[in-house]
């Protein structure tokens, strides 16, 4: 009988294990509190950006550089954990030159909503589509990690000088499955951004950086990204570097900025 207390045991433990998963994934997944409790001090030049979203929400962002610049405008989408005003800031020490622009993701303090993979993915085109309004420019979108499929989304439905896929995953599916291989993601994942099919078929110049030693977003991960990305103008693994110690090193600024030169190098004149 003590077995087949113990096999009962066990499978109440693994039960509740996952379930706690499963109702709690939207705060793993998006861990607004963190980014929030992490903002970094803005320069006085920083400029506040607010707009509202078609069902009523507000998304709150921040403008760096010089707006009036005639070279294409970054559009950021940070990690799961970063702020919009740590993105802008992280572009805006490499592109000094350029108007950097990076929006708080819905739910993450202080724009309001809960978030969704589904509510991040709409919400760029939303963002795109109110700075096109603004003023008219070019426009390369970087996505960080989780941005990333933020990033594929934007350029899937709109037409970008370039974008970059910095750790990127080939889905969020498949990421989950590759760290929660003992649990039925497949089932439970409500959250889903298939960044390799949203490559697929677009013709927009793509760079792709990758860590080597990435524990987060194996390599592996960005492998399939690839062979489905029609138009790479970059591949560029730092092997050396981990998921969160990749933007320190030389390699990936070099990376950067040889990225979006080739962007504005192919842009029309």
């Amino acid at each position: 009988m003590w077995f087949l207390y113990l096999a009962i045991g066990a499978a109440l433990l693994y039960a509740g294990v996952v379930l706690t998963m499963a109702l709690f994934q939207t705060r793993m997944l998006f861990p607004a509190g963190i980014a929030a409790a992490n903002r970094p001090p803005l320069p006085d030049s920083a400029q506040r950006l607010e707009l509202t979203t078609t069902d009523g929400h507000r998304l709150v962002g921040v403008r760096l550089g010089p707006s009036s610049s005639d070279k294409p405008l970054l559009l950021g989408f940070g990690g799961n954990a970063w702020n919009a005003d740590a993105v802008a800031l992280t572009l805006h020490g490499l592109f000094p030159g350029h108007e950097v622009i990076a929006f708080h993701y819905r739910g993450y303090p202080p724009s309001g909503g809960e978030p969704s993979a589904r509510a991040l993915l709409a919400d760029s085109v939303a963002i795109f589509d109110h700075l096109q309004h603004e003023r008219a420019r070019s426009v390369i979108a970087v996505g960080f990690s989780i941005g990333s499929g933020v990033a594929a989304y934007l350029a899937h439905h709109r037409s970008l000088a370039g974008l970059i896929l910095v750790t990127p995953f080939d889905s969020l599916k498949a990421l989950a499955r590759e760290h929660f291989a003992w649990a039925p993601t497949g089932l439970l994942l409500r959250h889903h951004m298939p960044t390799v099919d949203l490559v697929k078929g677009k013709q927009t110049p793509t760079a792709l950086i990758v860590a080597g030693r990435d524990t987060i977003v194996p390599a592996r991960r960005s492998e399939p990204l690839r062979s489905a990305i029609p138009n790479l103008v970059l591949d560029r693994t730092v092997a050396e570097a981990g998921h969160n110690d990749l933007y320190a090193h030389p390699a990936f600024v070099a990376a950067m900025r040889e990225a979006v030169g080739i962007f504005e190098a192919a842009a029309p004149r």
